[in-house]
Formats: structure tokens, sequence, C-alpha cells
């Protein structure tokens, strides 16, 4: 009976243990199921024991649901809440935030590990975000484009595609550590401990500073120089590591940067200053040509032929006016103009200089020929080329005037324009009294190179107009209206320059045009008190109304103070204006536009020659 008895008890003891293993078995199996991922799918021995190799991605499941839709055959039915654990997970986490660790962190300074603990994060997608980061980042570099173009013009651009590399770096290096020495000096000086290193430093800055006032190319650098820049690195190495007040070092950095600053300010006002000068004198080639035709002059002796005198006062010729007191300039219009001639007889040149130039002027046009053409110089000091009523006056040449707008555009960026104007001086309303047996002129300014024919300017019907100028349109009578004071002036008028102008007589004197503008300027300068200022707008305001536009497509104005125009629009102009303060005639003058107008000049003149005006 006990036998029966223990022996049923072993069997129901067996029949527990076996589905309690099994329980066992399953609680450990499961959730090592789901760790490996084995629950979507059949996979091999060797793809669940690397998958237990590597590292933990829990980021898995973001790639599984992009390629559910491929394995959904093959998936094993989930539970409801290994579903919504799942959602809440590939909801919360970036779409490609595994990729993040490859890079070490997002454009943020966000880094992620695969330990990391994962949470949501601001932006959602950081892919797209970072696709759309670089067109941002080219969006704003176009932008930063536009404002430098609306703030400098197109400078900007021009830089970048012009960008050379720096020169003389080892120069401007030495600059650099000979600054920082000097700053750190004072403070290495005031410890006691250290003043073997201040003296060493001492040192090296005078040898710094004697190399550098002596070259300022790193052609011109001594041999050896090398060891002097290690010497300075080392030096201060030395005394970066010392302990030195940082204070004290900042005080000496600024000052030397003020100093720095007020030297750059001085020598920008000087060289501002030297240029003006250098564009206002007389080169010493120019000088000692001058001098050299006046001593000549006093010993030949040479009278004016009676045909010539005639033909100066036929009005049937073509007559062009010339201001000038430079020899060469003069003498490039003259021959410029001649050389295209297609009727060179026809051409007379009046050339209206001062006392100082007037036997010099002479004596050079005496020697020269032009062709069939003829050149009349005139001192428009000598009283008889005017009434007994009128006192003579001093030559006064064109002006140029620079003339700056501000306007506010609609990006509400202030602008400032610049353009330039050249305009009639005193001299130019005096030439009715002087040529009063002409009723037409053309007056050409002494920096104009002619490259065509110009007899279609004395077939030009100008109505009842009065002056023929290239009008200058950029500039508005209207903008210039502040400087007009009470006087009436017509919105929509165009301002125009001088350089080449058709003028008829007969009007002008029919207008009184003379009178107004001395009138005008009488009034300006008493309310204005600027003579400068009273002649541009009284020019202006004189001829208001009374303005012919020549077609200025032939017109090439700038070269005297714009590097940019193309050398192919300078070749197929008529006329050339090198108006600006780089004349070609001076060192100054831009090179590659000095050809256009030295052409014109007579290379084997001795007086040239004996000068160095050709080199």
């Amino acid at each position: 009976m006990k036998g029966v008895v223990g022996g049923s008890a072993k069997r129901r003891w067996k029949n527990l243990v076996i589905p309690v293993v099994g329980l066992v078995v399953l609680s450990m199996l499961v959730p090592l199921v789901f760790l490996l991922g084995l629950h979507n799918g059949s996979h091999s021995i060797g793809d669940a024991t690397q998958q237990r190799n590597s590292q933990p991605n829990p980021l898995r499941f973001i790639d599984q649901r992009n390629d559910a839709s491929e394995r959904e055959k093959s998936e094993v039915p989930l539970s409801k809440h290994v579903e919504d654990v799942y959602e809440r997970l590939t909801h919360n986490l970036p779409k490609e935030l595994g990729n993040i660790s490859k890079r070490g962190g997002d454009e943020n300074g966000f880094s992620m590990t695969a330990d990391s603990p994962i949470q949501a994060q601001p932006v959602i997608n950081i892919g797209p975000v970072v696709k759309n980061y670089t067109g941002e980042h080219r969006r704003s570099a176009d932008e930063s484009d536009l404002i430098c173009e609306f703030t400098f013009g197109s400078y900007c651009l021009w830089r970048r595609e012009h960008k050379e590399k720096m020169e003389d770096t080892v120069v401007k290096r030495m600059k650099d550590l000979l600054f920082v020495a000097r700053a750190y000096y004072p403070s290495i000086a005031k410890l006691p401990a250290f003043e073997k290193l201040s003296h060493e430093m001492k040192q090296n800055i005078q040898d710094f500073e004697r190399v550098l006032s002596e070259t300022t190319t790193d052609k011109d650098l001594p041999p050896g120089n090398g060891k002097k820049i290690s010497k300075m690195k080392s030096v201060i190495a030395k005394a970066k590591s010392c302990p030195v007040d940082c204070n004290n070092v900042d005080k000496k950095f600024r000052q030397l940067v003020d100093m720095t600053e007020d030297e750059s300010d001085f020598h920008t006002k000087q060289s501002a200053f030297l240029y003006q000068l250098a564009t206002q004198t007389m080169p010493k080639s120019l000088h000692c040509l001058s001098m050299r035709l006046t001593v000549e002059s006093f010993r030949s002796s040479f009278d004016t032929e009676p045909a010539l005198v005639e033909k100066f006062l036929n009005p049937d010729l073509y007559h062009y006016i010339v201001f000038s007191t430079n020899i060469l300039a003069s003498s490039v219009v003259i021959n410029s103009t001649v050389m295209h001639a297609k009727e060179s007889e026809k051409q007379i040149f009046h050339l209206l200089t001062d006392r100082e130039n007037y036997f010099a002027m002479k004596f050079w046009y005496f020697g020269n020929k032009y062709k069939e053409a003829s050149v009349q110089v005139l001192n428009i000091e000598d009283i008889a080329l005017f009434d007994h009523k009128v006192a003579p006056l001093h030559l006064s040449l064109p002006e140029e005037f620079r003339v700056s707008f501000r306007r506010v555009d609609e990006l509400s960026f202030s602008l400032s324009r610049t353009e330039y104007i050249s305009m009639f001086s005193h001299s130019h309303y005096l030439l009715p009294k002087i040529f009063r047996t002409l009723e037409k002129v053309v007056v050409l300014e002494d920096d104009i190179v002619v490259q065509s024919d110009l007899s279609a300017l004395w077939n030009i019907n100008m109505g009842e107009k009065v002056n023929g100028a290239v009008q200058f349109c950029a500039v508005k009578l209207a903008q210039l209206k502040n400087y007009f004071s009470r006087n009436t002036i017509y919105e929509n008028s165009c301002a125009w320059t001088s350089g080449v102008n058709v003028i008829d007589l007969s009007r002008w004197r029919a207008h009184n045009i003379s009178e107004t503008f001395q009138r005008l300027v009488q009034e300006m300068s008493r309310e204005e008190g600027t003579s400068e200022t009273a002649a541009l707008s009284a020019s202006l305001l004189t001829f208001q109304g009374l303005v012919y536009a020549l077609d200025d497509s032939g017109m090439l104005s700038g070269l005297g103070r714009n590097h940019g125009i193309d050398l192919e629009a300078v070749n197929s102009a008529t006329m050339l204006h090198f108006d600006g303060n780089m004349k070609p005639w001076l060192e100054l003058g831009i090179p590659k536009y000095k050809r256009f107008w030295k052409k014109f000049l007579n290379q084997q003149d001795s007086f040239l020659n004996d000068c160095n005006v050709n080199q």
C-alpha cells in the first residue's frame, strides 16, 4: 500500500516538474528572442551570433520598419503591448539619428553613442535638416553677396575673383612677433627673477626693429634671418610661461593697437595729400620741356603768315577751341583729331593758354606741323583780345566735380552713389568776345583723344539750342536742387558734361549766356560762399533748356579714374576722355590706357628725348 502511494506521488511530482521547467525556459527565451530580434523572422545562427557579439542598437527598429513591406510575410505577429512600445519608440526617435554617432555629433554640437540614453530632441527630423543646412548656408552666402553688392557695389565679388596670394609673408610674420614681444616685455622687465629673459627679449626686439627698418619685402631680408625668427619665437614662448599679470599685457596690447591705428591714419592722410600733390604738380619732364621751348622761342623770330590770319577768321572752316597749359596734352588732342580727319585742310585749332606758357606753345606749334591743319596760339591774358572795357582775366581750365548722393533702396539700405561731372570754367564764357567773326565752334578739353573723323559734328542741326553736349542723365538737376538756392529748375533735366561741346556762338550771344552766367555766379557766391559750387550750379542753370544731346555711344569717359574699363570698348570708342586725377601724362596714369594716348606723340622729337618725356 505504501509502495502504491509512493509511486503515485513520484508520478505527480514528475508531472509538475516538466511544466515548471518549461515555464522557466520560456521565461528566459521570450525576452532573449525580443532582445535579439528573432521575432521578426527566422535568422541563421550566424546572424544571431553576429547580433549578440555586436553592441545593442535600439535604432534598428527604424530600419526594420522601413523595410517592413518587404518582409511582411516572414514576420512573427507581435503582441499588442510590444506594438505599443514599438510605435512610441520609433515616433520619438529621429529617422537618421543612428548616423550621428558615426559623425560624432550633429551640427548643433549634440553627440550620441549606442550607450547613451535615447531622448526626444527638439528637432524631430535630423536628416532633412542636415540636407537643408547646406542649402540654407548657401542661401545665406548669396544674401551676404547681395548685401556686399548693395554696400560696396561689385567690389566684393571682384575681390573674390581676383584674390591674390599674400606676398612678403615672412616680413608680416616678423611684424606680428615683434608686436607680441613688445606687449610682453614691460611685464617681464618688472620681474627681478627673469632679468636674463628680459635682456634676451630686449635684444631680440632691437634686432627685429633694425631688420624691419631696412626692408619691407621678403627678398630683401638678410641671410640667416630664420635664426632670428626662431630665437624670437623661443623668447615669446618663455615669456608666455612666466607668471605675468594678464591685465598688464592686455593694456600694452591695446596701447600698441592704438598707436598702430594712429600711425595708419597719419599715413593715410599723408598718402592722400601726396597723391593730390602729385596730380596737381607738373612733372619734371614737362617742366623741362616748357623751359627749353621758352628759351628757344626767345632765340627765334616767327611771324604769322597773312594767309593763316584769314583762315583763323573764316567762319566756313572747322574751328576747334582748346584751353590748355600743357604742351603734350594739347598736342595729342590736335594730332589725334587731324590724323583721323578726312579734310585736314579745313581744321583750324585755336589754343588758348596763359602768359607763362604762351611762348613755349608758340614755338612748339610753329615748329611742328599737323598735316594741313592750322594752329593759332592765343594768350588769354592779352588785353588786345577784348574791348577796352574788359579787364584781362587769368586762364581757368575746365573743372571736374565729384557729386555724391544718398538714397534708401527697397531693402532699406542707405546707399551712396558718386558721379563725376566735368564743367565749363569762367574762361569758356569769354568765347563770344574772343571769336567775334565765328558762329560755330567745337570745344575740346586737353585730356581728349580722338579716334575717328569729327566732321559730322559740323552738320548737326541743333535748332534753338546753344550747347551740344553729352548729357549725363545719371544726375538729374532735381538731385542738385540744394545747390541752386531759390532758382527755378526743371526736375527732369539731365546734367551735361564738357569734354566735347558744339557751341552755336550766334545763339549764345542772342541768349546773353555769358551775362547770365556771371549774374548767377555772383548771386550764388553771396549765398553759398564757395565759388566752386557756384560755378557748377551756375553752368547747369545757365544752359538749362538750351542743351542739345549729342550721341554718347562713341564717347568713353573715366579713363583717368576707372581701372575696370574693357580694352575692347576703348579700341572701338570714337573719343576717349581721360577725366579724373590719373592723367595719361602723369606717372599715376593708368598704365593699360596710356598707350592710347602716347601713340599720338612724336617719339623722335629732340625736345621730348632731351627731357625724357618718352620714358
